[in-house]
């Protein structure tokens, strides 16, 4: 059963976050391969990171293609719906950005945390933290790079913080409620957090800019 939930929890992220790629290369005006690029990056690129952390070579997405396989074809699948119509501008592109990037950023966190600790369960809480955070925040990073924008968790509310605090809540409580139950938990909170960050505009101190005075 547990193996069956944490394939349910890859496939989600992998969609979430290959949809985020597909409709940022919509926006960039991309061609199909372009945007099915993106949307792969984005999907596997903070697995990728993570498998280099932990000395696993070569990373699970060569060796196992069916995530690949899902974000390429989820990628194609939002090329072919929305590149007629204009669902991919206004509130309806920040909206649909906002729970994708959401949920992919909290379903990777706790994978990659899971990850972790399947690898070596002797690992530290520092360690397990960020190897959550950067298969979370790996792939939109490299999708963002790739499309020419400064990075999201450096200019966006409360991206980063969100998942590392979902890390930390998600590995203290793991020996009291077990894995599945403490991914559910950590991926609640980063979820959570970036919602109410977009609602309530939460953010970090910055430097302000005069213009905005």
């Amino acid at each position: 059963m547990s193996e069956i939930l944490f394939l349910a929890f890859e496939i989600a992220g992998t969609v979430a976050f290959a949809v985020s790629g597909a409709l940022l290369g919509l926006e960039k005006r991309m061609d199909i391969l372009g945007i099915s690029i993106l949307g792969l990056t984005t999907a596997v690129g903070g697995g990728v990171i993570r498998d280099i952390i932990l000395g696993i070579t070569p990373p699970m997405t060569f060796r196992n293609p069916l995530y690949a396989a899902i974000a390429i074809g989820v990628s194609v699948l939002v090329f072919v719906i929305v590149r007629k119509r204009s669902l991919f501008k206004g509130r309806f592109y920040e909206i649909t950005m906002l729970i994708m990037d959401s949920t992919g950023l909290g379903v990777f966190t706790v994978i990659g945390i899971n990850t972790a600790f399947v690898r070596d369960d002797s690992y530290g809480i520092f360690l397990l933290v960020f190897v959550g955070v950067m298969t979370g925040v790996g792939g939109g990073i490299l999708r963002d790079v790739m499309a020419g924008d400064r990075p999201y968790i450096f200019v966006k509310h409360f991206y980063a913080s969100a998942s590392i605090i979902g890390a930390v809540v998600c590995v203290a409580v793991w020996d009291v409620l077990g894995s599945i139950t403490s991914m559910f938990v950590g991926t609640a909170v980063v979820i959570v957090l970036r919602l109410c960050a977009a609602r309530f505009r939460w953010s970090l101190p910055k430097v302000q800019d005069p213009s905005d005075q």
